[in-house]
Formats: structure tokens, sequence, C-alpha cells
């Protein structure tokens, strides 16, 4: 039951044989890399976009009970290390990309929330959330997306911890920290105002994410089928002990969510390249890309967002390191 599940509902491998059957009809030959590419390309722009519509609709249901609003109530509630749970927690319920979760955390960090709360949210938001937990079964398998996302977690609650201690309030730009927060009653929704809103996220985040879903996955069919696996092998495989600090300083220019960085993830590790090398390129791609990072330096001052930084990339190259010694429990 669990390999069906994992093949046929989640990797929906029906929609691969499908699409083979499809092109054979045409006249592609599969066995060629031009076939196979095409194979990979439209089976994984088939299955994703399934995949992300149905889980859009069904998180963005959930966030409809969760506005701004009440979640800074929920997580007024809490102080310590739990607040900075509840804070990580939260952000997998919220966008997608590191630059749509900027502006809450800006919110959030007006609205008078402690900063290493705030920071939680911001570095588990982009990183980890509801839907990648379930792209990453569909593909990886249950172990390695439920390690994922442990570890997300973790470097979210550790990372708020460290900035929390730090004492850098007065990094924060003074027109966030001086900008008035007004309470601000949610109005109660219906059902169908639920469903309502749900479909309307489904369409807006699709429309900003499936460019990149085509981009990743591109890139995912050149590497899958036309990269050498000898040379993913010496670059990001155990031959090379600086694969994870590559991975993570390529990731960073690079901007897309984690559904275009997945399909690119699956086909490095197909070739050979490391789990923790991977899983490090993913992390730096959803956490630290340059364009949010750019967006963020207009919110906070250099001295923060070099911790925030830093932060990051510590905990991403553990993440790396500690995997590859431990591929072995997962693959």
């Amino acid at each position: 039951m669990g390999s069906f599940i994992q093949k046929e509902i989640l990797g929906m491998q029906w929609i691969y044989s499908w699409v083979g059957q499809l092109l054979k009809h045409m006249g592609v030959d599969m066995h060629t890399r031009m076939g196979g590419s095409i194979q990979f390309f439209l089976y994984d722009v088939i299955k994703i976009t399934i995949l992300l519509c149905a889980l859009i609709f069904l998180i963005s249901y959930i966030q409809s009970y969760f506005p701004p609003e009440r979640s800074k109530t929920i997580m007024g509630r809490f102080h310590g290390i739990g607040a900075n749970i509840m804070g990580a927690l939260l952000g997998t319920v919220t966008p997608f990309c590191s630059c749509s979760s900027i502006p809450i955390f800006m919110g959030f960090t007006s609205a008078g929330l402690p900063l290493g709360v705030t920071f939680s949210f911001l570095i588990s938001s982009p990183m980890v959330d509801l839907g990648s937990l379930v792209l990453l079964m569909s593909i990886f398998g249950y172990r390695i997306a439920l390690a994922y996302v442990a570890v997300g977690l973790i470097i979210a609650v550790v990372g708020g911890c460290v900035i929390e201690r730090a004492h850098m309030e007065d990094q924060v730009e003074d027109f966030i920290r001086m900008a008035s927060s007004t309470s601000i009653e949610s109005p109660t929704l219906t059902i169908p105002d639920r469903l309502d809103y749900a479909k309307d996220q489904v369409v807006s985040t699709f429309c900003k994410v499936f460019p990149y879903i085509l981009v990743g996955v591109g890139i995912g069919a050149l590497i899958h089928n036309w990269i050498p696996e000898f040379m993913i092998e010496r670059i990001l495989g155990n031959t090379n002990p600086f694969g994870v600090i590559l991975a993570t300083f390529v990731g960073v220019p690079m901007y897309a969510d984690i559904f275009g960085t997945i399909p690119v993830a699956e086909a490095l590790l197909s070739k050979g390249a490391l789990l923790g090398t991977v899983l490090s390129f993913m992390m730096a791609v959803t956490t630290l890309s340059l364009p949010s990072l750019i967006l963020l330096h207009k919110a906070i001052k250099p001295k923060l967002l070099g911790l925030f930084i830093g932060v990051c990339v510590i905990g991403i190259l553990l993440v790396g390191y500690g995997f590859n010694l431990c591929q072995g429990l997962f693959i």
C-alpha cells in the first residue's frame, strides 16, 4: 500500500506511462536523449501542476482561518523558544517564496513581535511548507521529505533564537519600528467565502510560480538526459568535499520557489549528487535568493542582514554535510 501511494498517487507514475505512450504514437523515439527529455519535461510539468493546484487550494483554505491579525494575536501569547517554534510553524502555511514572505515579516515586526520570532517565520516560510512536504514525498519518499521539513524547522527556530539573543532591534529600519500597528478585526468568513479565497489563491499563486516550474523542469530534463553522470558525481558527489559549499553558493543568486527547485534537485540526485548537497542547494535557492535579500535590505540594516545570512548559511552547510554522512539511512 505504501509503495502504491508513493508511486501512483503522489508520484503519479501513470502519467509518466501515459506521456510515453502518447509520444510513441506521435512518432517520438523514447530511447533517444531528446525523446527522454521531452517525456521527463511533460511528466514533471503535469505532475507538479496537479499537485501544486491541489496543495495551494488546501493550504489557502487553511490560511483563511489565520489572517495576519489573528496570527499576531496567536504568536503574541507565546514567549521564549515556544514563540520561535510558533513562528516557524506559522511559516509552513504562508507564502511559497521568500519575496512574498518579507512583507508579512515586516508587518509582524512593526506590530511589536520579538525580532527572533519574526525571523523564525521568515526562515521557515520559503524553506518549509505543507506543499513542499507533499511534493518532496512524491519524488524522494516520505523519509527524505520528513527529514527535510524537520531540519528546516530546526534551522528556523535556532536561527530565530540566535538573532533574538543578539539584541539587534536597533538594526531594523526606522520606518518599520516606528510604524503604528492598528488591530483590525478580521471579518467572519463563510465556507463559500473561504472556498472562493482558496480558488483565487490557486490562480494567483499558480500564475506567479508556473514560469519557475517550467524553467526548473527544463533544467532538470537537461541534467537528466544530457549531462554525463560522471560530471555530476565529480562536482557534487562524494569525491568533492566542497560540494555542499559549492551547491549552497550557486543557489544564492538564483530565484525560485520550492516547486521550481525540486525538479532540478531530483535530476541532480539521480545523476549521483549526494543527498545533503542537493538539500543544501534547495535551501539556499528558496531562503537566500538574491532578489529576496535585496528586498530584505530595505527593511533591516547591513549588520542584521549579515547575521541573518550567516545563520542561514551555517545551518544549510551543517544540514548538507550531516545528510551526506547519513545518506545511507535515507536512500
